[in-house]
């Protein structure tokens, strides 16, 4: 299925596919040989076989205009019609009326028209009303808008080295998206305690509205494109801020060339979180937890995600954030060419992030496809103030027992 759609997306629909059983990354000798010999005359067949009149000329199937108006009928049909279509995440939607996609569209001064960004893998355009649509099925507020903008663009812009970092892959690796400056606060995106847990809106929606413009817009179906094996819950949504006012030190956006006035998002990919939890509560508790939890996979970038507390800590003993990434740089071994060779340094990149909230031992680690990920500022519309006025009251109130 994925060969398939790869081939139509990059025009040749008649391209000749042939299944082989040897599974992605087979070690077993046997199973590759036995794969190899059984495809081998379907491979001939298919090299020498004189090209159909189709395969010299592919027909390219003519682009569908849907209407605007897809469905109507109560909450629950409109749930299902989408659901059974595919473009959904599975969890309930809002629909996406003509009126709630104006008033999403109320988040940015970009025209409705206006392509943000081509989505691959079947280079959807990411338009400015495509991507409202999405928001408004994810529950996103109008004051996210610019967010999930800048969001696309550093996923898909001209800065993104590999796309959405192969999203569709059988890794099934996640994006997750950090968000940095006064807009943190603006729109109540969590950088405290429970920073990644379920209970905040911003971080919960804007996550999920990205994770649907993904799908929706760049077409990563499940089991077509997105060939992942097991599968990855942080697609669901993986968004979390910076706690720049407990931080001691600059915060990520400023390391990456921004003001600190400026509002920006960062996205990068991986595969795993991790929870580490520390030997000690001094530096050398704290970092060598990191570097234990590190061992065997030396390749890997990573965001390590640490608490204002531990933050205090290291600053206290002389650490910053350059001579902490520095540390694991040369801390981390990669694998031996032979018992008498020292290890051989293969890690690429860490990035310091400080969120949470009070508590002992914690730290999260992010493993890394991305580097050092990607940093986009975010673009205010002129009508800012007034929209984050509009809805600066909606956060959680929790009865007191």
């Amino acid at each position: 299925m994925d060969a398939t759609s790869s081939a139509s997306v990059k025009g040749m629909p008649g391209v000749r596919i042939i299944l082989e059983t040897v599974p992605p990354h087979s070690t077993v000798t046997k199973e590759i040989e036995e794969g190899v010999s059984a495809t081998m005359d379907d491979i001939i067949a298919a090299l020498i076989k004189p090209l159909t009149a189709n395969e010299k000329s592919p027909k390219q199937k003519e682009a569908e205009r849907p209407s605007r108006i897809v469905f109507k009928g109560d909450l629950e049909e409109v749930n299902q019609f989408f659901y059974k279509r595919g473009w959904t995440d599975g969890l309930p939607i809002i629909p996406p009326t003509e009126e709630a996609v104006a008033q999403m569209l109320m988040g940015t001064d970009l025209k409705a028209d206006h392509v943000v960004a081509r989505i691959i893998p079947r280079l959807g355009k990411a338009t400015v009303e495509k991507i409202a649509i999405n928001a408004v099925m994810a529950g996103a507020l109008p004051t996210y808008m610019p967010v999930l903008i800048a969001g696309v663009i550093a996923a898909y812009g001209p800065q993104s080295r590999r796309g959405p970092w192969q999203l569709g892959s059988t890794l099934s690796p996640a994006p997750f998206w950090i968000i940095n400056g006064p807009i943190r606060n603006a729109l109540h995106i969590n950088s405290g305690s429970g920073s990644l847990s379920p209970g905040d809106i911003a971080n919960a929606a804007i996550g999920r509205a990205l994770g649907l413009i993904v799908k929706n817009i760049g077409g990563i179906r499940k089991g077509i494109e997105d060939m992942g094996v097991i599968g990855n819950p942080a697609k669901y949504t993986t968004v979390f801020a910076e706690n720049e006012e407990e931080s001691p030190w600059a915060p990520l956006h400023v390391e990456h060339g921004f003001e600190k006035g400026d509002g920006t998002v960062t996205v990068a990919s991986g595969n795993a979180f991790q929870i580490v939890t520390a030997g000690g509560t001094d530096d050398k508790g704290i970092l060598s937890a990191v570097v234990h939890s590190l061992m065997g996979e030396p390749n890997a970038s990573f965001f390590l995600m640490i608490p204002p507390q531990y933050a205090r800590t290291l600053t206290d003993a002389g650490w910053t954030k350059k001579s902490i990434e520095n540390f694991f740089m040369t801390a981390i071994p990669g694998n031996r060419d032979s018992d008498s060779t020292p290890p051989v340094l293969r890690a690429r990149a860490a990035q310091i992030v400080v969120a949470g909230g009070p508590g002992p031992c914690w730290m999260g680690l992010f493993r890394s496809f991305g580097g050092k990920g990607v940093t986009q500022k975010v673009e205010l519309p002129a009508n800012w103030a007034k929209l984050v006025e509009k809805y600066r009251d909606i956060v959680p109130t929790y009865a007191r027992y």
